[in-house]
């Protein structure tokens, strides 16, 4: 019997080729309803979710947003809101306040400036939180810290990705501040907020160097101390005990 060597070798190179590894496909999971399902099953209600917007810029104030959905009308589609194209987040936003309660609760700059950003953001959080409604029995929020409220808090590390409720208070925190920005603008023109909403991008960089700090801007942050000394330079502090250029000709004068 002759063989078809042909044959045979394309059945060895075969077995031996390497399998062509597949496409990765990465999930991305939706925030869910479950955690606050299994809380209301307790007989744990209300229970909020919130989080805030604006802990990056270099402009603006802080806006938190506590929000409790009910569980008969979860809008469909919640997400975090950064994940979210700017269209469907107001579509959201109006969906959120005609199906849920809801508060905010803004961090000014100057407070910012005075607590620093993580203290002034936590600050709002808690304040939205006491002007619901109804005080919750259960708060969860984004992040790593707990809240200073009355009644139990999880905090929830990328909780706006997870919790149906922490997504539907940063989809209202995050509108919330994007239409505060375009507003100031208005007040303050030639910095684009109603563009970049105060995040250090090149544009705002390059308006904050040539015009200066505006009272706006967030005093510590490193760009905006940068413009304040080009636009503001600190003087020089006098000696007490030295003498000016004209006090020394009246000296040498007299001698």
């Amino acid at each position: 019997m002759i063989r078809d060597k042909s044959k045979s070798a394309s059945k060895t190179t075969s077995k031996k080729a390497p399998a062509k590894p597949g496409k990765r496909v990465i999930a991305v999971t939706r925030p869910s309803f479950r955690r606050e399902r299994a809380l209301i099953k307790r007989g744990v209600w209300p229970v909020a979710g919130c989080d805030e917007a604006g802990r990056g810029p270099l402009a603006g104030p802080v806006v938190a947003a506590a929000v409790v959905l009910d569980p008969n009308r979860v809008p469909k589609g919640l997400d975090d809101s950064k994940r979210l194209t700017a269209e469907r987040r107001e579509e959201l936003f109006e969906e959120i306040c005609a199906t849920a309660a809801f508060s905010v609760a803004v961090a000014s700059p100057a407070r910012i400036d005075r607590d620093n950003i993580l203290r002034a953001s936590l600050w709002a959080l808690a304040r939205a939180v006491h002007a619901l409604p109804e005080m919750p029995k259960h708060v969860f929020v984004d992040g790593r810290d707990k809240l200073a409220t009355p009644c139990d808090c999880d905090a929830v590390i990328g909780g706006d990705g997870i919790v149906a409720s922490i997504a539907a208070a940063s989809i209202i925190a995050k509108v919330t501040r994007d239409r505060l920005m375009c507003a100031l603008a208005l007040d303050c023109p030639g910095y684009g907020f109603e563009q970049h909403k105060g995040y250090g991008v090149p544009e705002h960089l390059e308006a904050l160097d040539r015009l200066g700090p505006s009272t706006y801007h967030r005093s510590f942050f490193a760009p905006v101390v940068a413009a304040r000394l080009k636009h503001f330079p600190v003087p020089a502090e006098s000696d007490l005990f030295g003498m000016d250029a004209e006090d020394e000709a009246a000296a040498s004068a007299a001698a």
